[in-house]
């Protein structure tokens, strides 16, 4: 695909971002675009390898037709090129921006660590179909009469709705909060990804039929017993929300939180609505001028990380308990898979200092509010070393090690109080529901995205919401058309 020998002639180049020193000034995405002829040459890297692994079960979860569209963009056909991503990605504008791209680990070419520029490729594509009016709505010919309530409008909840508009159906989204986008816009900052972006394909489903009900907060304003009535199907797209619990002691004092009110409360201070959310109720809390320790090594506390620097942060200190990993993988061993090794996110990079194979073992404080971080080092199996503790002094403390399960308020309370609805046997109460049709153990509730599989990525959401909406096409009509 694209040129034959253009992965021999041609470096890998991908985005180049503002330097540390101008981005933490503001809350914009700070990535800089390629010009249309970088990225055709960019695309032309992509080789005829046989087997592309890419789009394959190690590589992208939608199974986006890389090599296909590799191909238009290498030939200047960026008309086509976006139809081909839109037949398996709605949202190539999120993915191409916030997915940490498998796709480039699974790339034969990584082999050599020089992967594709898949997801550089995806952005430009997505970004190029606005500028070309590509993206508008595309209503169906005919209504099917039937009728589907969608709860949550993150990225789930928007491809499922988006695809059961398409089939004819009447579809309304019910969320929680005063606009959609789900922790898409309150959770991922907009130096990740621009809510505009979100505002738009809003504007699209609309065009297309779907009615967004936002300040709608199911289980509590309104039950879901009497959606289930009043709608032929009921999808739950509710996410993964609740905080895994630390278990720290001192987590209770001032200055301590969970990451999620503290990044909720400055994409909403962005998009200029009040801090105050449904789920997520706090007093501001702001990192300027402060200490900051951030528990926990992934996407979210990245995102904290950034956050921080951008509120004015003094320092900013990041734990995780795991081991810090090797700068390469040993590729024979894990290639296509995704890789354990060192990664340093675009935040990291702006000036935190990290801490490996470090554990948590206690938040100090005075008169109530924080001053410090007792740490200490751990051996392989994540036991504390005796004699290596050591202090980190702190005024901010946020926790980030992940989610649990859904919110335990509003539709799961009365899914398990009321309904007895099937959960899996972790503790995270994730709805049960396979990956074939979707379907709970409740009639006409379908379950798809974090909340049936846990907490995972965008792209699986996508994913989810696509395949739950041919599921529910499937059993309202009989047959369905819409892709799997």
């Amino acid at each position: 695909m694209g040129k034959v020998t253009g992965f021999l002639e041609i470096d890998r180049q991908v985005h180049k971002y503002q330097p540390a020193s101008d981005r933490i000034r503001h809350f914009r995405e700070f990535t800089l675009p390629m010009s249309d002829k970088e990225v055709e040459k960019q695309a032309a890297r992509c080789m005829d390898c046989g087997i592309p692994f890419c789009h394959g079960p190690t590589g992208c979860p939608i199974h986006n037709q890389i090599p296909d569209w590799n191909d238009l963009v290498y030939n200047g056909d960026w008309d086509n090129a976006i139809r081909n991503l839109h037949s398996t990605n709605n949202f190539p504008e999120f993915t191409g921006r916030i997915c940490p791209a498998p796709c480039e680990e699974a790339c034969t070419l990584n082999l050599e660590d020089i992967p594709v520029a898949i997801k550089t490729v995806e952005q430009a594509i997505a970004d190029k179909a606005y500028e070309t009016g590509h993206i508008r709505p595309y209503p169906p010919e005919k209504k099917t009469g039937k009728r589907v309530a969608v709860i949550g409008s993150g990225p789930a909840g928007m491809a499922a709705a988006q695809q059961l508009g398409r089939a004819g159906h009447e579809v309304s989204v019910y969320e929680r909060e005063s606009r959609p986008g789900g922790l898409m816009r309150y959770g991922i900052p907009d130096f990740k990804i621009e809510k505009h972006y979100i505002d738009r394909r809003i504007e699209q489903m609309q065009g297309e039929g779907v009615t967004f009900h936002c300040g709608v907060n199911v289980g509590v304003d309104k039950p879901v017993a009497e959606l289930l009535t009043e709608y032929d199907a009921v999808l739950y797209c509710g996410g993964s929300e609740s905080p895994r619990p630390a278990n720290i002691p001192g987590d209770d004092l001032g200055g301590v939180h969970d990451a999620m009110p503290y990044l909720v409360q400055q994409n909403r201070r962005v998009g200029g609505e009040p801090i105050q959310s449904v789920a997520w109720p706090s007093h501001p809390i702001i990192a300027g001028g402060q200490h900051v320790v951030v528990v926990g090594g992934g996407d979210t506390a990245s995102d904290c990380v950034g956050t921080a620097f951008r509120q004015g942060a003094v320092r900013v200190t990041q734990l995780d308990i795991r081991p810090q990993p090797p700068e390469k993988e040993d590729k024979l061993a894990v290639w296509p898979y995704w890789a354990t090794k060192m990664r340093t996110s675009s935040s990291q990079a702006e000036g935190a200092e990290r801490e490996f194979q470090v554990a948590t073992l206690e938040f100090i404080g005075e008169d109530g509010q924080l001053t410090g971080v007792k740490c200490c080092e751990v051996d392989e199996k994540r036991k504390p070393i005796a004699g290596t503790e050591f202090v980190i002094r702190a005024d901010l403390a946020f926790i980030a090690i992940g989610f649990a399960g859904p919110a335990a308020v509003g539709v799961a309370k009365e899914l398990d109080g009321q309904m007895k609805i099937t959960t899996d046997s972790r503790r995270s109460r994730n709805v049960e529901a396979n990956d074939r049709d979707y379907k709970t153990s409740v009639d006409k509730l379908f379950a798809a995205g974090d909340v049936r599989r846990g907490q995972s990525l965008v792209v699986w959401a996508i994913r989810e919401g696509r395949q739950a909406a041919r599921s529910i096409d499937e059993a309202l009509m009989g047959t369905t058309v819409l892709p799997r």
